[in-house]
């Protein structure tokens, strides 16, 4: 069924004065160049800030909106349940009522009849917002600047982050700023940064408890929500340790990518005891459960700065770790859930390296993927995650293997209670802003979760995770109830039926009356802060937007350069 606006006495809306896209330096082209000498990867490039936003980006927040008709997943795992009108007032459900009885007309004349805006939604599905708990925003060397991404989330109905980091400190807290004031198109961001990022900090390496005490107040004084953990050289297990700590005390949230430089001695299960909030990728699992002792079996010529050694090798950990369903398993999961830690499995970006060739073909890298983008997705020994220096099927078999048990680890903790929520850590991998997490859900329903549990892995898990270190154990996100703030997402395909739906390309169906193929769903509408944006629309930006670049940078408009 059609979608049909009804505006009511329309209310101006307040936008933020038209600012120019910055001008960047040209973009590397797309031509192969001689593979440079094996090197450490380039540091991470700097950000622009997202332009303001203007008039005909979204419409609202408006004093009483209704939603007519819809069909609610509200996140909490509780079955859909439909029809119902949804009432906004400014930004906040004031209201969730039945508008029928299914299979039957819809009741004429419902109130409320004073609403500035009005939603036909009869025959859609309303969800929470999605939230993405890794992300790191379109970086300059992406993309001309942040809105590349956010337009992104949001078309797929992604209305929060969490940025690990989503831009250098001083940007990011501008750009959560921004979006809090919805100055911008943009999702509503959490900041996360790691110990000793901030051009205010000025005391230098945080490689000792004290220091690094001392850089988490500075931080929480600054205004960060959380810390993303790395467990590299300068942070051995006595400085992890203080920063857990003085983070609870500051109520600010920590996660933490385990790398291999130091997990031998802080793996995920010591790092829970300690009070490490969420887990992220994979990385500190299975060394929690290696078979021969507290360090894995290197090859003898692996080197950490090739990374194509790096994550060829970390496969290898499916064969060197105890089984699913062995006595070191459940004590590993039990542990964990017993200490409150958050997963946060990030399965879509290393999905490529089990079929590299599935990701570097997806269907939106044609249209929705900035040139700069594809151009740092190609095998480089400088870009990180670029890796597929010489990508074998023995590889990828090892990759398939790992994903089994990654995914069985998931699933059984999912399956004791443990918290599950999805993040994508998308611009790297072959991973496009915002296709990524709906690939994450689509991974977690491969890993044994129902749809539901998808759903509330996606929306209240996240929020949960994101709220509790500051002390709210009922996040004003994550659900949609009375009371809660009007962050939402409207599909005209139930996602509980197929996933793929989600996807800003759709999925392909059969018309049996036709037998043609066609491309149905994408989200029609995500709500933010109450604020309605057209998510096609988005999109389209977005596909100007890469146009644009593309003839910038002189190359076809159409589809991108494979090797």
């Amino acid at each position: 069924m059609m979608t049909k606006f009804k505006h009511i006495a329309p209310r101006a809306l307040l936008i933020g004065t038209a600012s120019l896209f910055a001008t960047i330096a040209a973009a590397p082209t797309f031509a192969q160049t001689a593979e440079p000498a094996a090197q450490a990867v380039k540091p991470r490039a700097g950000a622009v800030p997202a332009p303001a936003r203007q008039q005909g980006e979204g419409v609202g927040p408006f004093r009483k909106m209704v939603i007519r008709g819809v069909t609610l997943i509200d996140g909490s795992g509780a079955p859909p349940r439909g029809p119902v009108d949804v009432v906004v007032e400014n930004n906040m459900i004031t209201s969730i009522e039945a508008a029928g009885t299914p299979g039957l007309a819809m009741v004429d004349g419902r109130a409320p009849r004073d609403a500035d805006y009005e939603l036909d939604a009869a025959g859609m599905f309303m969800l929470p917002g999605f939230i993405d708990m890794h992300v790191h925003g379109s970086s300059d060397d992406k993309a001309p600047d942040l809105s590349y991404s956010y337009k992104l989330w949001l078309a797929h109905g992604i209305t929060s982050v969490r940025g690990v980091d989503l831009a250098p400190f001083e940007t990011s807290l501008s750009e959560r700023g921004r979006s809090a004031r919805n100055e911008i198109v943009a999702p509503r961001i959490f900041a996360y940064h790691r110990p000793g990022q901030g051009d205010g900090w000025t005391g230098g390496l945080t490689n000792t408890p004290t220091k690094a005490r001392e850089w988490v107040r500075w931080a929480a004084k600054a205004g960060i929500d959380g810390i993303k953990l790395g467990a590299d050289a300068n942070q051995p297990p006595e400085v992890l340790e203080a920063i857990y700590d003085e983070a609870a005390k500051q109520n600010i949230g920590t996660v933490a990518h385990l790398s291999q430089i130091g997990v031998a001695r802080m793996d995920a299960k010591h790092a829970g005891v300690a009070g490490l909030g969420s887990v992220t990728h994979f990385y500190g699992h299975f060394e929690s459960l290696l078979k021969n002792g507290p360090v894995q079996d290197w090859n003898p010529d692996y080197n950490f700065m090739d990374e194509q050694h790096r994550f060829a090798d970390v496969a290898n950990l499916y064969r060197e770790s105890f089984e699913p369903g062995s006595d070191e398993w459940k004590a590993y999961l039990q542990s964990q859930k017993e200490n409150g830690v958050t997963f946060d499995p990030t399965m879509t970006i290393y999905a490529a390296s089990r079929d590299l060739m599935h990701a570097r073909n997806a269907d939106w890298h044609a249209r929705y993927t900035m040139p700069q983008l594809w151009n740092f997705f190609q095998s480089s020994r400088e870009n990180h995650g670029s890796y597929f220096f010489d990508w074998t099927t023995e590889k990828e078999v090892r990759w398939r293997n790992f994903y089994k048990k990654f995914m069985a680890l998931v699933n059984d903790y999912k399956n004791i209670g443990g918290r599950v929520t999805t993040g994508s850590d998308s611009g790297f991998i072959f991973k496009t802003y915002g296709f990524g997490l709906i690939e994450e859900m689509e991974l977690l329903q491969e890993a044994g979760f129902n749809p539901s549990q998808v759903i509330q892995a996606a929306t209240l898990n996240g929020a949960l995770t994101l709220y509790e270190p500051k002390g709210i154990v009922a996040p004003p996100i994550g659900t949609v109830r009375v009371g809660k703030l009007a962050d939402m997402v409207l599909v005209k395909e139930n996602p509980m039926q197929n996933f793929k739906t989600l996807y800003g390309t759709g999925a392909l169906r059969l018309n049996e009356q036709t037998q043609k193929l066609e491309r149905v769903g994408g989200v029609s509408y995500t709500i933010k802060d109450g604020i309605v944006y057209d998510a096609k629309k988005l999109l389209a930006d977005v596909a100007d937007m890469v146009k644009s670049e593309k003839r910038r940078m002189g190359m076809p408009e159409d589809g991108v350069p494979l090797p």
